[in-house]
């Protein structure tokens, strides 16, 4: 497992989803939102897609 999995058991705050979509709107790559939320990227692409948001891709 690793340090970013971590993240995959908490749940969203609204602090992490509005850097989330801040990050989006400034169109940072995910794999860059991943790590400045210390969350997996899989868990930062599912939560983009709940929210509508589309990233560029790497």
């Amino acid at each position: 497992m690793s340090d970013l999995d971590v993240a995959a058991d908490r749940p969203w705050t609204l602090e992490a989803v509005q850097q989330l979509t801040e990050l989006a709107r400034e169109r940072v790559p995910a794999t860059v939102i991943s790590l400045k939320l210390k969350r997996s990227l899989a868990s930062v692409h599912a939560k983009l897609a709940e929210l509508g948001l589309t990233v560029p891709a790497e």
